[in-house]
Parts: C-alpha cells; sequence; structure tokens
C-alpha cells in the first residue's frame, strides 16, 4: 500500500513508562491542546518537525524489534490522533509485524476521525486532563467533550485502557476533584489501572525558549506524600 506521509517530533527507542515492557515510542508533532503544565510545547506546531513515511517509521522500529517482544511500539506526540491517516498506516503495518501498539493520547479528536485509529491499536493510554470541563477549558484551552467521547467509545468496544491524570497542586490535586474522577472511572470495566502522574516542572525551559510565557512558575511540584494520599484514594 501507498506509505502516508506525516511529521513526526522524535523517538525513543526503549521507553519504560509508555505502556506495557520496553517500548519503542515515536513522538508526533502538533496538538490542539496546550495544557498548562507541558513539558514538550515544542510538538505543540502540526508543521514543525520530521516530515517521514509510514513506512519508514516502522523501518526504524523493526531494527530495534528483537528487544521488544514482551513491549511493544507507542505512538504519542503531541497529539498522534491529530493525524489519524499517518497514525492508522503505522499502526496497520506493525500490526502485520505481528508488534503489540499503544496509544498514548488525550482523546482530544472528535471520534469521526479517530474511532479507526483507535479500534487499530492494541490498547490506549489515555489521559484525562481534568473531568470539570470548566477545569478542562482552564488547563488546555479546550473542553473535554471529545475526551469522554472517546473513553464511551473504549468502553463500547472492549478498548484496553490506562488512563493518565497529572496531579498539579492548586488545579488537579484537590481530594474532592480527584473523588469525582475515581467514581467517574469505577464503572468503566476497559480501564485496567489508573496512573496518577506528579507535576514537575523539566520543560519549563522549553516555554523560555519558545518565548511562550509558562503560568505555573510558582506552583510548587507534587510531593511524594501528596503522590501517596492521591494513590490511596484511588485504591
Amino acid at each position: 500500500m501507498n506509505s502516508i506521509l506525516g511529521n513526526v517530533h522524535s523517538y525513543e527507542s526503549f521507553g519504560t513508562v509508555d505502556g506495557p515492557g520496553l517500548r519503542f515510542v515515536v513522538f508526533l508533532q502538533g496538538c490542539p491542546l496546550h495544557c498548562l503544565y507541558c513539558h514538550n510545547p515544542d510538538t505543540w506546531n502540526p508543521d514543525a518537525g520530521m516530515k517521514v513515511r509510514a513506512e519508514d517509521v516502522v523501518e526504524k522500529i523493526e531494527k530495534c524489534r528483537s528487544y521488544l517482544r514482551n513491549g511493544g511500539v507507542t505512538l504519542s506526540g503531541g497529539e498522534p490522533l491529530l493525524q489519524p491517516e499517518f497514525c492508522l498506516d503505522i499502526l496497520l503495518r506493525l500490526r502485520a509485524l505481528g508488534l503489540h501498539t499503544a496509544l498514548d493520547t488525550a482523546g482530544s479528536i472528535p471520534l469521526s476521525q479517530s474511532a479507526p485509529v483507535i479500534d487499530a491499536a492494541d490498547m490506549l493510554l489515555r489521559d484525562i486532563k481534568a473531568l470539570d470541563p470548566d477545569d478542562c477549558r482552564r488547563l488546555t484551552g479546550q473542553g473535554n467533550e471529545n475526551t469522554l467521547s472517546t473513553l464511551a467509545y473504549c468502553e463500547k468496544t472492549n478498548k484496553r485502557v490506562w488512563v493518565r491524570h497529572v496531579l498539579v497542586p492548586g488545579l488537579t490535586l484537590d481530594t474532592r476533584k480527584l473523588k469525582v474522577l475515581a467514581d467517574y472511572l469505577k464503572p468503566f470495566t476497559c480501564v485496567e489501572r489508573v496512573e496518577l502522574l506528579p507535576f514537575h516542572k523539566i520543560g519549563e525551559y522549553k516555554w523560555r525558549e519558545l518565548a511562550i510565557p509558562y503560568a505555573l512558575t510558582d506552583t510548587p511540584e507534587t510531593t511524594p506524600a501528596q503522590l501517596a494520599e492521591a494513590q490511596a484514594l484511588f485504591r
């Protein structure tokens, strides 16, 4: 089949935090969300990055295939679903090779565009920014309607899901909000685990380099005690 052209930001050959096992991670360029705590704002511009063909991406992955037997490949970003045709091409080629695949996505793209890509992946790493739509708009610049619709679609299609949620003091690190999120997620049989991620500022320097105002300079990072308390709540 003809190979689709897409924009890639970067690669990580031996990822250990982006799905089960050892993984090859492809970070795609472009994201419709501008999260206040984003540590890769250099991925936002959809026209930046490297122009590559899907078959060339898969060829690069094949060179590491022997290391991926107990892991697989994760398409991340940016927002990978912003390039649905490119992602689908990659996923179908990887399926033909027998490699496990995951999409690391906020689910911010309408299902009319994203559903075929979701269907082609073995699992999703679902980043839920905030359950309250106003909180979500404050954090990302957009609401969460597509995010919640995507999770409902995963439930309907029995798609394996790991949920991720960043704990930002003063924003998402709030006992009441966390309880509401836990209650919301509890009925979803597709959700295998919830990963609560501590807020950090290791990417703040990128905002300065890109001359983008960083709103969380004075926000403290999540402490181990706060993380443990939130994890206990979800358990």
